[in-house]
């Protein structure tokens, strides 16, 4: 089993604020993700940020934040709840990081639904 670990399931933005329906993707994401993992007794969404990139400036994410259990079994949960529940699944990008390593830490890529993406930044 692994280690506990912070998952950050992104999606792309048009703007600083999002739409309506980014608004409604976010609550729809939290209350299946943490339907879902607790179910699994794998872990919670713990928040989200929506806004401008911290690498990119020029560029908007949502970024909904999940402490799991166990990152590939987080991973692939995540992946199939919001695959089946037809949330956005072709337009997100998933990262880990160990949880203990909190502001210090590093996010990982781990699946970008877009080929060609090799890089995380929140």
């Amino acid at each position: 089993m692994s280690e506990k670990c912070w998952l950050v399931v992104q999606y792309p933005l048009k703007s600083a604020k999002g739409s309506q329906r980014d608004e409604w993707l976010r609550s729809k994401v939290t209350e299946y993700l943490n339907l879902f993992l607790e179910e699994a007794e794998l872990g919670y969404v713990d928040g989200y940020d929506m806004g401008r990139s911290v690498a990119d400036p020029g560029k908007y994410v949502l970024n909904l934040f999940c402490v799991v259990a166990d990152e590939q079994r987080g991973i692939a949960l995540v992946k199939k709840v919001l695959k089946e529940h037809r949330l956005d699944y072709t337009r997100i990008t998933i990262a880990t990081m160990l949880y203990g390593d909190g502001d210090g830490g590093t996010y990982t890529l781990k699946y970008a639904s877009k080929k060609g993406v090799t890089e995380f930044s929140l």
